[in-house]
């Protein structure tokens, strides 16, 4: 059986992001992993259940900024269950207030998922479901 393991994003601020997802979605940060040869650091992110969220951070690379929330090929978005519609609806609201921005939803979709995009602090995309 093949599970997925873990998820890995470029990101600029390393604490930052951490402490994002510690806030908004109980996420639980492991050691800091750094590699001062390779200009590396990056955190595993555990969320009790499920893949892990490895952030990442580097000097070693130009890594071209997109824009917020900008769509693109590859991996899109990134679909975090919370566990009920009206958790959706408090998260999205929580965020909202908290001045991080809500492109769609909450909504019920055309394939059957209750969820709300939103934008992480670097602009990246968020599907809270259910």
């Amino acid at each position: 059986m093949v599970k997925v393991e873990h998820v890995a994003l470029w990101i600029s601020d390393l604490e930052e992001m951490a402490a994002f997802y510690e806030r908004f979605f109980g996420a639980s940060r492991g050691e800091k992993y750094h590699n001062a040869a390779k200009g590396f650091s990056s955190y595993f992110l555990s969320f009790g259940t499920g893949a892990r969220l490895e952030l990442m951070q580097t000097t070693a690379l130009d890594l071209p900024a997109q824009p917020r929330g900008s769509q693109r090929l590859g991996w899109t978005h990134l679909a975090l269950s919370v566990g009920s519609e009206s958790r959706v609806d408090e998260l999205t609201q929580q965020l909202q207030n908290a001045g991080f921005e809500r492109l769609d939803g909450p909504r019920w979709t055309g394939d059957g998922y209750y969820e709300s995009v939103v934008l992480d602090p670097e602009g990246n995309r968020l599907e809270l479901t259910v």
